[in-house]
């Protein structure tokens, strides 16, 4: 592989940055591999011309030790720590973890350079205070104090872990830190089970600003904004929108650190289902794709068992954004739950819309009524095949979240209660709720920015 110098690495970041190629196209072209230039990419980022000079730093043990506890704190790749701590090849990082987990501690520092010294070693005697003659009040007191530490130590990592979905290292030292006045750290080191030069490590850190203590504050914010549906993908695509920006690793290891984790339980899906006819033909055919609106909706009837109750939703969905256009409630499955919704959805057509409506073999799609409805509209009927859940899939997927984003996971004082939450969590779907397919925008936003700019 051809060497490089600087300038010609800034030549290479430069196109990458200017969108002139990707990692594997620029290697094609550079004769170079694609994680070269990655880390190229990245050394320019953290540390901009310099980071692409080539040095050869002697690291010192306690260096290596950072780096590697920072690794293992962060979560970050080889290449992203690399980059960090500006270390020419992320092999290096790995070659020092290596010797960590098979040597020790004391390989890691750096020998000395030359031939090593002629000079005889004295031996220095060193007296160890003699543990005290168990059975004796000594022994006693040891022992009694030794509790005290850990039950001093135990309670403060509850305290301090206690939005925490793990106890970290960062934690362990935080407790060591506040009880070192009144307990040595060798032993409050033995309890936590972690080695001296860790608790160090974070004790010179302890004291630092967080860097990322905005970020944290604006990730509550999206996640009790949106009740604990959103884990960190999507909180990564809502802090993106507000202009930060952040790998998507980072944000879970944030969640992490403050505790939060989406709510979302996914349960399998159970529709309320009616005779099976032969009324139309499956005209969607599994096609949910649509190019416009008003093309292709579906509908199904879903039920909900509260206090005693039930109630019956009944929407319909336009498959190009996704939006749930109309829906109705009842207390029972009557032609009106269908008749209602019929009604709404069709006050969304304008002149010349031809509309395919998809349902499965239900009864309220059987009835006279509704297919002369349907007939008055223009509208095409089409069916689901019998015992066949799939060529209703998108409809379906819709009452899945549903029931997984706001059933499972709120709490209700009534039915009353319920309803209300249902209404809030069906137009926080439409208006809020962002989805990957729709260039991360909500159902009306992709709608009013998308559709109507073409």
């Amino acid at each position: 592989m051809a060497k490089f110098t600087a300038e010609k690495k800034l030549e290479v970041v430069q196109k990458y940055l200017n969108n002139e190629g990707g990692y594997g196209f620029l290697s094609k072209i550079y004769e170079t591999t694609p994680n070269t230039i990655k880390k190229w990419v990245l050394q320019y980022q953290y540390h901009g011309e310099v980071g692409l000079i080539k040095n050869y730093t002697n690291y010192t043990g306690q260096f290596k030790l950072d780096v590697l506890n920072y690794m293992n704190e962060q979560g970050t790749s080889l290449y992203e720590t690399a980059a960090i701590f500006n270390i020419p090849a992320p092999s290096t990082i790995l070659t020092w973890k290596q010797i960590l987990e098979t040597e020790g501690l004391d390989a890691l520092k750096s020998k000395k350079m030359g031939r090593p010294s002629m000079k005889k070693e004295t031996k220095k005697t060193t007296y160890k205070k003699s543990a005290p003659t168990e059975g004796t009040i000594e022994a006693l007191q040891a022992q009694i104090k030794r509790l005290e530490m850990e039950n001093a130590y135990f309670k403060k990592v509850e305290c301090f872990s206690s939005n925490a979905r793990k106890i970290t290292n960062k934690i362990k030292a935080q407790v060591i830190f506040e009880l070192k006045d009144k307990y040595e750290v060798v032993d409050l080191v033995k309890v936590a089970d972690i080695p001296r030069s860790t608790y160090y490590y974070w004790e010179k850190r302890l004291n630092q600003p967080d860097k990322y203590k905005e970020v944290k504050e604006t990730i509550k914010e999206i996640y009790h904004e949106h009740k604990g549906r959103y884990g960190y993908r999507r909180i990564t695509k809502e802090l993106e929108k507000r202009g930060v920006h952040h790998d998507r690793k980072t944000i879970n290891s944030l969640m992490n650190q403050i505790g939060l984790k989406c709510l979302v339980r996914l349960k399998k899906y159970r529709s309320y289902k009616g005779n099976v006819g032969k009324i139309a033909p499956n005209a969607l055919n599994r096609d949910f794709s649509a190019e416009k609106m008003n093309k292709k909706w579906v509908t199904d009837v879903t039920e909900f068992q509260l206090f005693g109750e039930k109630r019956y939703l009944s929407p319909v969905l336009d498959l190009c954004n996704g939006e749930i256009i109309a829906y109705s409630v009842t207390k029972r499955p009557v032609y009106n739950l269908v008749g209602d919704m019929l009604d709404q959805a069709i006050k969304r057509l304008q002149p010349g819309d031809q509309v395919i409506l998809h349902s499965d073999q239900g009864w309220h799609y059987q009835m006279k009524q509704y297919q002369k409805t349907l007939k008055q509209h223009q509208i095409t009927q089409s069916m689901s095949r019998k015992g066949n859940c799939l060529d209703n899939a998108v409809m379906e997927n819709f009452f899945g979240l549903l029931k997984s984003e706001l059933l499972y996971l709120q709490e209700f004082d009534s039915i009353e209660h319920f309803e209300w939450e249902l209404a809030e969590y069906i137009h926080y779907y439409n208006h809020k709720r962002i989805k990957a397919k729709l260039k991360d925008l909500s159902p009306v936003e992709y709608r009013t920015q998308v559709l109507e700019a073409a």
